[in-house]
């Protein structure tokens, strides 16, 4: 203990030790590296370890230097100077070696207990306690803020030691709220047991009615889908079927007569087809168009007759396109009592006489005075089998019972219903080669024949667009017979 003491210098009037200061001179860069080893410390390179005493308590951090580390050893029983008697009673009396070895101990027990590997030099030491000085400084001035603060609590509780008692009440009353407060705790947390339980159990059920909404929205968008590919197609065969009413409406009102032969006029000719018949002073018209309109009104009349299954009577129709023709048939006459032969019957087989009458010509000079006739002949013809037509149309419409009167137009639909009394007629009257308006004079009848002169004639024009005009009523009444049959529109 004396050696610590002398270390640690003397003590001041509370009972602290007081720094000792010492002079020391050392270099300052010696005094820079304890600095920067002392904030930076770490374990030494060599420390020596001492096991501790049996004795020792193993959480003390002091070191406790007890009598039997600083006593003098034994000394060795081949040593001449000792003996087994002779025991050292002073440290001065003992020999080197036992004080080398002491010393060495305490150094061993130093270096175990601390970062420093004693022994120091006296620079160092020097350090070390000027360190140490400053802890203990620090260390002091905390202890006496602890008994500041200490004292102060202190003073507080005597001070306010008389509202202990309201304090406890409080407590008191504070731990039954609490007591109370804890019981409807536990309550509260049975309830929100119950309360996850059924949140479970709906979860359960939501994730069953979300499976089920997923299936629902997947048949929808099926549905859906399948639905948008009917309407589609729905709207494709609704554009389908208007554009086939569209279409079957106008083939009900297209009349394959009235396109295949289109009659019309251009000023004052008559046409069909686009080709005029009938020719004036000026000389437009050339005879290859109106042996060709004649074809086409050939080839109408014809057309007409079979339709209505009506055979001409002493005629038969050619039509060659601008080379048409009528043959005139004549038959043999017999006698009343030419049946009652057989060789009168043998006679009634005789042949049918054919004459050719020409619907058309040249226009020549030459021709006209030579072929005239046959051309007059064959218009006139013409007309008679015309006449003959519309007589057979006559006699069948008045034996109708809903008579449609045709319609000049070239649709069917703007026929003008007049009743079944009043029979079907030709608009203009005709008698041998003349044509007439039945509501004026047969004085002012046109004329279907040429005659031998080589200038054009008016009325043959005329009578030229009479003739088409009773052709084309003849074509709408065919054409309102189409569209009165069952099943037509």
């Amino acid at each position: 203990m004396s050696v610590l003491a002398h270390k640690s210098g003397s003590a001041n009037k509370d009972g602290e030790p007081a720094p000792q200061t010492h002079n020391v001179n050392y270099p300052q860069e010696r005094k820079e590296r304890y600095e920067r080893a002392m904030r930076q410390p770490q374990s030494p390179s060599h420390k020596r370890t001492i096991p501790p005493p049996r004795d020792s308590n193993p959480g003390m951090s002091f070191i406790e230097i007890t009598q039997s580390q600083i006593v003098p050893p034994p000394p060795d029983p081949a040593s001449k100077s000792f003996d087994n008697k002779h025991k050292p009673s002073d440290d001065k009396d003992a020999p080197l070696s036992w004080q080398l070895e002491r010393h060495e101990r305490l150094f061993s027990l130093l270096s175990a207990h601390s970062d420093i590997d004693h022994p120091i030099c006296t620079e160092c030491s020097s350090m070390l306690l000027t360190s140490l000085n400053t802890k203990l400084g620090t260390a002091t001035r905390e202890r006496d803020a602890y008994a500041s603060f200490l004292k102060q609590l202190q003073q507080a509780a005597a001070k306010h030691k008389g509202e202990e008692e309201k304090v406890d009440k409080e407590l008191a009353a504070l731990q039954k709220d609490e007591e109370t407060a804890f019981a409807e705790l536990l309550q509260l947390e049975e309830q929100k047991k119950q309360l996850e339980n059924e949140l479970a159990d709906l979860e359960e059920e939501n994730k069953e009615l979300e499976k089920e909404e997923q299936l629902f929205w997947l048949s929808r968008n099926t549905f859906d889908e399948k639905q948008h590919e009917l309407e589609t197609e729905l709207a494709s065969l609704q554009l389908k079927y208007a554009h086939d009413q569209k279409q079957f409406e106008r083939l009900q009102r297209t009349n394959v007569y009235n396109d295949t032969f289109y009659i019309s006029h251009d000023g004052t000719y008559g046409t069909i087809n686009g080709l005029r018949l009938g020719r004036l002073q000026n000389g437009e018209v050339q005879w290859p168009e109106i042996n060709a309109a004649w074809g086409q009104t050939l080839l109408l009349l014809q057309t007409l007759a079979e339709r209505l299954s009506f055979s001409f009577q002493g005629y038969r129709l050619r039509p060659l396109g601008s080379t048409s023709r009528i043959e005139k048939l004549e038959y043999p006459q017999r006698s009343p009592d030419a049946t009652r032969t057989p060789q009168s019957r043998a006679n009634s087989a005789a042949p049918v006489k054919t004459t050719i009458l020409e619907l058309y010509s040249s226009g020549g000079a030459m021709e006209r005075l030579i072929h005239s006739r046959r051309f007059d002949q064959g218009m006139e013809a013409f007309l008679d089998c015309l006449n003959q037509l519309g007589k057979h149309v006559e006699r069948s419409s008045s034996t109708s019972v809903d008579f449609r009167r045709p319609s000049l137009s070239r649709t069917p639909s703007a026929a003008t219903n007049l009743g079944a009394a009043q029979p079907l007629r030709l608009p203009y009257a005709i008698e041998g080669d003349k044509i007439w308006n039945r509501d004026g004079s047969p004085d002012h009848a046109a004329s279907i024949r040429l005659g031998v002169g080589f200038a054009p004639d008016e009325n043959f024009t005329k009578a030229c667009k009479y003739v088409l005009t009773c052709c084309k009523y003849l074509l709408a009444h065919v054409s309102n017979l189409d569209s009165s049959k069952p099943g037509q529109a």
